[in-house]
């Protein structure tokens, strides 16, 4: 709780300066409306490993101000989250630009752009942005999903979020073919993996917008996991349970990590790089690194 009560917030900020995030974990991204002030009350005791604050199409034009004073509000008063904060903005030309230059001296750890279309966009907000915060895309246009592979053109441009209604609406395609097993959604599904691996950005999965369907979210959650994704969009705390349980590193695969991991470190000191396992069979440099892989984001 960043306010005590909410009958009558401050509207002077404040000076408290979060600390960066900085565990890794990216299960879930919960997107919260900055207009409603309970749920920015809650920031500092969310369970979702990523909050996205969301100025962009969900904000009516005349009340973006609003939203934005609100965020710079509760930053600057809010002293700690276990969360990762993400802003995200309008396009650089649709006030983006002037987002960012006035959030930039409050304390967050990323931003995230709407409606990328180029590698252009990309270094025009990297040069707005702070040094100490990491560029996230909203990928929603035909243009950006088509050149994903080649947008990672700087280290600090680290997230793509997969905005399907908008890229749908960009491909001239319906939304009724958003559903479990549809062909075409899974090669827009596999297609943003790859390419944004591809990139080196990290893939996060559409937003499930049928919130009380816990059922269907959690199917596709399973399905993104055995695509190989490891994050999802959430819109509230009850998608962030499921998103957390379901992308979860498994204590197996944990314990057979840290074995494999134990194992091929000693025999490579002594000149064995590849070995018979009693426990997990044949070990190799392939397999140790996917052991490492799976340490980094447990």
């Amino acid at each position: 709780m960043i306010f005590q009560n909410l009958n009558n917030p401050t509207t002077i900020y404040g000076t408290q300066k979060k600390q960066p995030c900085h565990h890794t974990r990216k299960r879930s991204n919960m997107m919260l409306n900055p207009l409603n002030l309970k749920h920015l009350n809650s920031m500092d005791e969310s369970q979702a490993d990523m909050i996205t604050l969301n100025l962009e199409d969900a904000i009516a034009p005349s009340r973006k101000k609003e939203a934005l004073h609100n965020i710079a509000l509760f930053l600057s008063h809010m002293q700690h989250s276990s969360s990762f904060i993400i802003v995200r903005t309008n396009p650089l030309n649709e006030g983006g630009a002037e987002e960012i230059a006035f959030l930039n001296d409050f304390s967050f750890d990323a931003i995230r752009i709407a409606k990328v279309k180029t590698q252009t966009e990309i270094a025009q907000a990297l040069t707005l942005l702070s040094l100490d915060k990491e560029l996230h895309i909203s990928l929603e246009t035909k243009e950006a999903f088509e050149n994903l592979s080649t947008l990672g053109i700087d280290e600090r441009l680290s997230t793509a979020n997969l905005g399907i209604l908008d890229l749908l609406h960009s491909l001239g395609l319906p939304q009724s073919l958003i559903s479990l097993n549809n062909p075409t959604i899974d090669y827009i599904l596999s297609k943003f993996l790859i390419d944004a691996k591809t990139a080196g950005i990290h893939p996060i999965s559409f937003m499930f917008q049928e919130y009380h369907d816990s059922k269907t979210f959690k199917a596709w959650c399973q399905r993104e996991k055995l695509m190989g994704f490891e994050s999802k969009a959430c819109m509230g705390p009850k998608q962030v349970q499921i998103a957390n349980e379901v992308f979860a590193i498994s204590p197996y695969e944990i314990t057979r990590a840290n074995h494999i991991k134990k194992s091929f470190e000693t025999h490579a000191a002594q000149g064995l790089n590849g070995f018979m396992d009693d426990t997990y069979g044949f070990i190799d440099e392939p397999i140790y690194k996917d052991a490492l892989l799976i340490l980094n984001t447990k």
